[in-house]
């Protein structure tokens, strides 16, 4: 097992990396830093201004160089200031980053526990009607736009009914502001659980060992939480990976329509302003998200399934 952590924990550290080159190169390759810092030919720059500000940011070395003193003070958690407003961009995430998993973590929530067992009753009972309606939802859930769907929740349960806001405060959130956002980022991921769960219970029951169980007199019930259902839950688990990490770096859409005040919409408005720093941080503190979450992922595989070995 040890062998197995530690080589999981090179796989993160080698991603890692080279996420890290590959941002560096991508701010590069659009020209020079100090064209954003300084725009380039404005008024008041002068030739040495612009030199002071290459010597200060190291781009009077070879790019070699500056490249391992940026990752030395990215590994030393310093990724810079924004353009626009000059505060330091790991302070800006570390505001942002509570409000976006108290919108996601809840819709993550909601989708296991009403996507799962809709999933199972669905596969159980194939061909009727409760199965038909389930997977018409997965359907409707899975196709539908989150825009339209963030809009269509407005208008009915903001402006017409009035039981939501209809934008949610930058502070003082209740648990009023949340249902909206949450249920609409959740849809998604309800109906993602429902048809993998539905297709992998559907699999596992068709199994012969299912069938020698049900033949020896098992209880239902039994067979189908404890035989069938441990056997279908790692195709679920892959998913929650996926899932989690998605919302919480594609939750752009939800808090761009809600006003909430996280890190998709802070990634949205340093693309829309050229903060190529906030950028970059953003970019690293997503890939960083996600590697930590399949390493963690790798690890609960073996405790759900005996099966699976470390080796």
């Amino acid at each position: 097992m040890h062998r197995f952590v530690i080589r999981r924990i090179l796989y993160v550290f080698v991603a890692l990396v080279a996420a890290t080159l590959f941002v560096f190169l991508l701010g590069r390759a659009q020209g020079d830093p100090r064209n954003l810092l300084l725009q380039e030919g404005g008024y008041g720059v002068t030739q040495e201004t612009w030199d002071l500000v290459g010597k200060r940011l190291n781009l009077d070395k070879p790019l070699v160089i500056q490249y391992l003193i940026w990752l030395g003070r990215v590994l030393t958690g310093d990724l810079g200031e924004s353009v626009g407003d000059r505060i330091p961009v790991a302070d800006q995430l570390a505001v942002r980053i509570l409000p976006t998993i108290s919108m996601a973590a809840p819709a993550w929530i909601l989708a296991i526990i009403i996507g799962t067992p809709l999933g199972i009753v669905s596969a159980i009972k194939r061909g009727s009607v409760v199965d038909y309606l389930a997977r018409g939802f997965a359907l409707v859930g899975q196709a539908a736009p989150q825009f339209w769907l963030a809009l269509m929740g407005i208008l009915v349960f903001a402006v017409l009914l009035r039981w939501v806001p209809v934008a949610t405060p930058g502070e003082g959130f209740a648990f009023r502001n949340y249902i909206l956002p949450v249920t609409v980022l959740g849809l998604g991921p309800t109906a993602a659980y429902l048809r993998l769960t539905r297709s992998a219970m559907l699999n596992v029951l068709d199994a012969e060992y299912i069938k020698l169980a049900r033949a020896k007199g098992v209880g239902s019930n039994t067979v189908i939480w404890k035989h069938a259902f441990r056997n279908a839950v790692i195709p679920s688990l892959t998913l929650s990976t996926l899932v989690l990490a998605g919302l919480i770096t594609g939750s752009i859409v939800i808090e761009s329509v809600f006003a909430w005040p996280g890190i998709g919409r802070m990634a949205f408005e340093a693309v829309s302003n050229g903060d190529f720093p906030l950028v970059t941080g953003t970019v690293l503190f997503f890939t960083l998200f996600y590697l930590v979450l399949n390493f963690i992922t790798d690890l609960l595989y073996v405790i759900i399934d005996p099966r699976i070995k470390f080796e």
